[in-house]
């Protein structure tokens, strides 16, 4: 096996095209603690796919500059390496192939901040893998020109997207993909139209839908690019709709209100085969099934079951349909293969890789030549690109993921099992920060997930838990009930719940860690929007429990999310205010009590710890004002909080800058609250 070697330096070099302006230099390692830069840089390798032969292998990277570009490394000639696109204001994101001649590629603006996205589409470009013939195909919103000032006059508005590239057809020129118009109304996707654009002239045609629904929102397309599943939504009922490969006409298997759907299209394949996911059993575990149409049900038994987790993953087609194997998320990653040679294949490279999560990525699959795609990471590590021959069973590294991650140096990630106070089962992912000694414990954050309706937890690496890791803290991150991926009655069960049993669960996930000896009894509550909420809502009602706390775009007011105002901006739906929202967190009118008695706002009053507040400026999902009116309050209250709010920032970080600001903020913060007591006191 051959590991860092010439492939390698012909990536450096031609990586380095891409430098639009010089980089920032990384602070150098000093003893204590490894420099924040290393956990919040961006990747050095985004994401890689193979061309549809194999021959040639695509990479977005911002090795070489401070913006993300696009390379092409032809792998039948040495590797040579090609500039594909870039551009010195703005990243590419997101790539797919064409055929082995053309790549279409999206961008964003990552040093303006999320905030763009409420004024700028990322549109839609096309090029050869060596960079000619560059294409706009769509337009970006708000944006006249693009680096070298080429005008977009020609192209689609900027509310057309990317929907589907279909697989190589024999005959068929691979010039075409499937992009969707779409039309919005109330804070949100009213239709989704699809049509074929072709990829090299930039024309439009037809995609044949017709008889199907009004409203469709979402749709599923079998390799060729044909559409077999239209998914409509109008206020709260969604509607499912199939049209086979035999069948001449759109029928209807599903109409549903949004909050009780019994199953979920997944896949199609070309056979006429619907793959979907449903639930089973009392804690309702969702499965991969085949949808019977005879029975108008998913068949039983199911495909792929995980007891203890809902089936989160992907079929994984052949070319043609037929399915090779389903990667699916558990505790970890895996891939269960159905195809022989593909099971021999991934034996052989977790025999290289011990340890790790290898995800396979082919072409060819299966045959003698077969070549494979490596993504090999594992909860120490982001990660290493590798290439795999099948007819030289040669395995080549290509590049790490980042760089200056040194996997000794990072902490162990463990899901653990506990019941809640009233005997549920609770997940709960600790990241457990290394050089302890046995029976040590250590200072805790607890950091809750946002969402809520979401898996926070996955055994991977994450930068936010590492870096607090890095520097001596426990870190406990509970799957409270509300999370989804545990079970339709963990996720019902959080209902109406928010600052009550959901809260509940966050604090006895510290307090088993304690019980267990993991964990001091000095510990701080952390999170980011609803996590956010989380950890104020720790300091009302578990005030003899956490020394401090961090809450970032966090809701502090339950009644601006569910009612809205005239003076605050955001991107709240009517149909989620009116039947959502009122269901999973509280009417306004109904629970109204409850309400007050669970908004961070009404309880100002009772937050008596240290507390760091940061929001974004141009956040819309959870807007500026929720962190005004609580910065407010507790200066009303005489317990100002430490305050930053970031200019051009949404829901989220996205800038470079403002992840290290707010990381350097956070790591001073929980130094002065969160430290041992002979280190605060300078006690013996």
């Amino acid at each position: 096996m051959l590991w860092k070697s010439r492939v390698w330096r012909k990536l450096l070099s031609t990586l380095a095209l891409l430098q639009c302006a010089a980089g920032g230099a990384i602070a150098a390692e000093g003893p204590a603690a490894i420099p924040v830069e290393r956990f919040f840089q961006y990747p050095a390798i985004l994401e890689a796919k193979l061309s549809p032969s194999g021959k040639l292998l695509a990479l977005t990277t911002s090795k070489g500059g401070t913006r993300i570009g696009l390379v092409v490394l032809d792998l039948s000639q040495n590797y040579k390496a090609m500039r594909t696109g870039s551009f010195n204001d703005a990243d590419i994101y997101q790539f797919d192939w064409v055929g082995d001649d053309r790549l279409v590629f999206s961008v964003v603006d990552l040093a303006a901040g999320g905030g763009e996205d409420r004024r700028v589409a990322p549109g839609l470009f096309s090029a050869k893998p060596d960079g000619s013939e560059l294409r706009f195909l769509v337009k970006r919103q708000g944006k006249a020109f693009i680096s070298n000032g080429n005008s977009f006059d020609r192209s689609l508005e900027w509310n057309h997207i990317l929907l589907k590239v279909p697989e190589p057809q024999e005959g068929v020129a691979p010039d075409e993909v499937v992009i969707g118009r779409m039309d919005f109304g109330d804070n949100r996707l009213q239709s989704l139209t699809p049509m074929w654009l072709n990829v090299r002239s930039g024309r439009t045609r037809a995609l044949d839908i017709v008889g199907a629904p009004a409203r469709v929102v979402e749709w599923l397309f079998d390799s060729k690019g044909e559409p077999r599943v239209a998914i409509t939504q109008k206020d709260q009922r969604a509607g499912v709709y199939w049209r086979g490969p035999t069948d001449s006409s759109w029928r209807q298997l599903l109409d549903s209100d949004l909050m009780n759907l019994p199953f979920q299209p997944l896949a199609v394949d070309d056979t006429g085969q619907l793959f979907v996911k449903d639930s089973q059993g009392p804690q309702g575990f969702g499965v991969l099934s085949r949808y019977d149409f005879a029975k108008q049900q998913p068949q039983r038994p199911a495909l792929v079951s995980a007891p203890g987790f809902d089936f989160n993953g992907s079929l994984i087609l052949r070319a043609g349909g037929q399915a090779l194997g389903v990667r699916l998320d558990t505790d970890g990653e895996q891939t269960v293969w159905y195809d022989e040679a593909m099971k021999r294949t991934q034996a052989l490279i977790d025999d290289a890789l011990p340890g790790r999560v290898n995800r396979l990525s082919c072409r060819r699959c299966g045959a003698e030549d077969m070549v494979v795609l490596v993504r090999s990471f594992s909860d120490t590590e982001p990660g290493r690109l590798y290439l795999f021959e099948a007819s030289s069973r040669r395995l080549q590294l290509i590049s790490t993921v980042m760089d200056g991650i040194e996997p000794q140096q990072m902490a162990r990630v463990d899901l653990h099992r506990i019941q809640a106070r009233d005997g549920r089962d609770l997940p709960v992912w600790l990241t457990q920060p290394r050089g302890l000694k046995a029976g040590q414990p250590a200072p805790a954050v607890v950091l809750v997930h946002g969402g809520p309706w979401v898996r926070g937890g996955h055994w991977r690496w994450d930068p936010m838990e590492q870096f607090l890791a890095s520097r001596g803290y426990l870190v406990i991150a509970p799957e409270f009930r509300g999370s989804t991926g545990y079970g339709d009655a963990h996720f019902r069960a959080g209902w109406k719940q928010w600052g009550q049993a959901m809260q509940d669960d966050v604090a006895d996930a510290l307090l088993w860690a304690q019980k267990q000896g993991l964990a001091s009894s000095q510990a701080c509550i952390a999170g980011a929007s609803y996590g956010g909420y989380s950890a104020l809502m720790g300091l009302v009602k578990h005030p003899e429990l956490y020394r401090c706390g961090v809450a970032w775009v966090a809701v502090t007011d339950p009644f601006l999310l569910l009612k809205g105002s005239w003076w605050v901006e955001d991107d709240t739906s009517s149909v989620q205010r009116k039947h959502l929202l009122p269901e999973m967190v509280g009417d306004v009118e109904k629970d109204a009590a409850m309400l007050t008695a669970n908004s961070p706002l009404a309880q100002a009053q009772r937050i008596k710890a240290p507390l760091l507040l940061a929001f974004g400026e141009s956040d819309l999902r959870v807007p500026l004002a929720h962190g005004e009116r609580l910065r407010a309050a507790l200066r009303e209250a005489g317990r100002p909080p430490e305050w930053v709010s970031y200019a051009n920032e949404a829901h989220g970080w996205r800038m470079q800058s403002t992840q290290l600001d707010f990381a350097k903020r956070l790591e001073k913060f929980l130094g002065q609250h969160l430290a041992p007591a002979e280190a605060r006191t300078g006690a013996p």
